[in-house]
């Protein structure tokens, strides 16, 4: 969940003042980023994963309000729909053993949070894209009850000015043609967060380094082959999440006018290069002012929120997005990957987080780096292939050509990943357990994307049509989850 908001609508007075603030805050950034103290002295990760709430069909219960009161815990809050919660892990290190100190605290909380909820008549699903939404469920009351939510869908719709499109097709010719008069389907697409905390000067070089792997990324972990009942793009969360909030019409598109959801259009020297794109590129969907000058307080020694900003950076999706925080008097900045779908599993979560640290760290150390070898059009390129094709991608890496995802990673990335968690100080015996999980998806041929399909066909095949199939497969997917055991050694029916 994002900052709060107190409106639901703006005056052009507001929206006039916002944009002064926004212009102020941003020049104050730069003035910081040439003479303040950022706290970097211990890289520290972050996780965040958003989940669905499922009833005892397997159908979206939307009582996510009931349920964050039963569990009654600050690190769960409400994500954009009432079948939607999200939970907030804080900043750790990465060194030792601490990811597996994580995965017991994460299934903890997790069965916790569930048996809570089950007393409410719901149950937690952690998955990319809830298989048994359908366009019906949103016809009623769907979106949370919080301002922003309410003020981002209208900002959203009035400057788009028409219905939403949603568009795909997937491998086998099933096509999903929609509109939506909300930003609903955008509800649909859960994902996993990744934080990493690094100073100014290293933010261009891990940003830089985390956009050349957000493609690996999505081939190894997709999980989201179903939307509105289709069997679509391997990681379908990705293109429904770009198409639900764009707030441009046709004629725009046709202008080049850039997407809120964004990849990016070049490789970056700064971090104030990606804060000054948000604000020359992209108007106010929420015009939200506090009374801070920030000038002042940087003039009296002390750290500035940057409170319009920071709320304007959180309203343009960069699938990797810089992120400010002033923290407790002590500032810092950090790289939030956004590529990965939630689930299936805590080891498969945070199998895909150390894949993603370690390929990072190695990446951002080397002498002559990967974006230098590699056009950015090419990185994109390779991005829309892994949504769309998952491990079945081809993608393009300097000195390999095109290659198949999973030779890619066994060949060339596994071992950067290994060499970068050694970097970090992580211990042996993490490496090996969530590393080994990255190969067995490879060996297998199997991520969450193909254990879905798969298990699906075979209820298909056994008589049932596709609604009773979705329903079942999330079931059986519910049971294995809670198992912990990685996706690629989950038996189908």
């Amino acid at each position: 969940m994002g900052k709060e908001v107190t409106a639901q609508s703006y005056s052009r007075e507001e929206r006039q003042r916002y944009r002064e603030k926004v212009r102020q805050n941003l020049d104050v950034f730069e003035r910081m980023l040439a003479e303040s103290v950022f706290d970097d002295a211990v890289p520290l990760t972050g996780l965040e994963i958003e989940l669905n709430l499922v009833d005892e069909d397997n159908q979206p219960a939307f009582v996510n309000d009931e349920v964050l009161e039963a569990i009654a815990d600050p690190e769960y809050q409400t994500e954009l729909a009432q079948f939607n919660i999200e939970l907030n892990v804080a900043p750790r290190p990465l060194p030792g053993e601490s990811a597996l100190q994580l995965e017991e605290s994460l299934r903890t909380s997790l069965n916790r949070a569930d048996a809570l909820a089950r007393e409410r008549g719901a149950r937690i699903v952690p998955i990319g894209i809830l298989p048994t939404i359908r366009p019906e469920h949103f016809q009623g009351e769907w979106i949370s009850r919080n301002n922003r939510y309410t003020a981002l869908n209208d900002s959203i719709f009035i400057a788009r000015g028409e219905d939403v499109v949603i568009d795909l097709e997937g491998p086998t010719g099933e096509r999903l043609h929609t509109f939506a008069d909300s930003i609903a389907p955008e509800s649909a697409c859960t994902s996993v967060q990744l934080h990493l905390q690094v100073g100014p000067s290293q933010f261009a070089d891990h940003w830089n380094a985390a956009q050349a792997i957000s493609a690996p990324q999505i081939a190894l972990a997709a999980n989201s082959p179903f939307f509105f009942g289709r069997r679509l793009h391997d990681e379908t969360r990705i293109a429904v999440f770009s198409q639900a909030t764009d707030t441009r019409p046709i004629e725009l598109k046709n202008q080049g006018v850039r997407p809120r959801v964004f990849f990016g259009e070049r490789w970056i020297t700064s971090i104030f290069d990606l804060f000054e794109e948000n604000v020359r590129y992209f108007p106010a969907l929420l015009a939200e002012t506090t009374d801070e000058d920030p000038v002042a307080v940087l003039d009296a020694g002390g750290t500035p929120d940057l409170g319009e900003l920071n709320l304007h950076n959180g309203t343009v999706y960069r699938w990797n997005r810089p992120i400010y925080d002033p923290g407790n008097g002590r500032p810092h900045v950090r790289v939030e990957n956004r590529v990965l779908p939630a689930g299936p599993t805590i080891i498969d979560v945070l199998a895909n987080a150390a894949f993603y640290y370690g390929v990072v760290r190695t990446l951002a150390a080397e002498d002559r780096p990967v974006w230098t070898q590699m056009s950015f059009p090419a990185a994109q390129a390779n991005f829309e292939a892994a949504a769309r094709d998952g491990l079945r991608a081809r993608l393009y890496w300097p000195g390999l050509g095109q290659v198949g995802a999973d030779e890619l990673t066994l060949r060339h990335l596994l071992p950067m990943a290994r060499s970068g968690l050694e970097d970090w100080g992580v211990a042996g015996s993490v490496i090996t357990r969530y590393l080994d999980v990255i190969e067995g998806r490879c060996t297998s041929g199997v991520n969450g994307a193909v254990w879905q399909t798969e298990c699906v066909r075979h209820l298909e095949k056994g008589g049932m049509d596709r609604s009773e199939a979705l329903a079942a497969m999330v079931g059986l997917y519910s049971e294995h989850m809670h198992r912990n055991d990685p996706v690629h050694t989950w038996p189908l029916p």
